[in-house]
């Protein structure tokens, strides 16, 4: 019998174990987040300052959309961690390599201003983002699904990275 998108309740599941994991993984999403406010305090003055293209967002926008995407990041490990086995396992390290890359692009980008290690980091990202979409996709199709919006902000943020990159060295 194929686990793959089985309802059957998995190691994990369960109202009280089950809403405190999930308050972890989301928790750590966000912990994420304040790490990268924390190192780069100055975000907005600094993202005024530069030289931005056409397409660039607004800078009120980002805080809504992230705040949105990692709470989904959060959702959809607590999803795949439900599930028992070496698949969840590995995807659940795949999310926590991506979820490093993600901290370490704000205090680059903003804090250091080395924006073309913050471009290198947000294409490693992406790679390990695809790779935990993939085995996310294996064990529980809602939560690659929930990834979606993430990747594809990400891979937008990579093409403003590179495009701010360019313009302001």
């Amino acid at each position: 019998m194929s686990t793959t998108n089985s309802s059957a309740p998995s190691a994990g599941s369960g109202r009280g174990p089950g809403l405190v994991s999930l308050v972890v993984f989301v928790g750590a999403a966000y912990a994420v987040a304040a790490l990268g406010s924390a190192a780069a305090s100055d975000a907005g003055a600094v993202y005024a300052s530069l030289e931005r293209p056409a397409w660039a967002p607004p800078p009120w926008l980002f805080a809504p959309v992230w705040t949105v995407l990692y709470g989904m990041i959060g959702v959809a490990a607590w999803l795949v961690w439900r599930r028992s086995g070496r698949g969840a396992r590995v995807a659940l390290v795949w999310w926590c390599v991506q979820l490093g890359l993600n901290a370490m692009w704000t205090p680059l980008f903003f804090g250091l201003r080395q924006y073309g290690l913050a471009f290198l980091d947000i294409c490693l990202l992406l790679v390990a983002l695809a790779v935990t979409v993939a085995a996310f996709w294996r064990l529980r199709r809602l939560s690659a699904l929930l990834l979606v919006p993430y990747l594809l902000w990400a891979a937008y943020a990579s093409a403003l990275n590179l495009s701010i990159w360019w313009a302001n060295a």
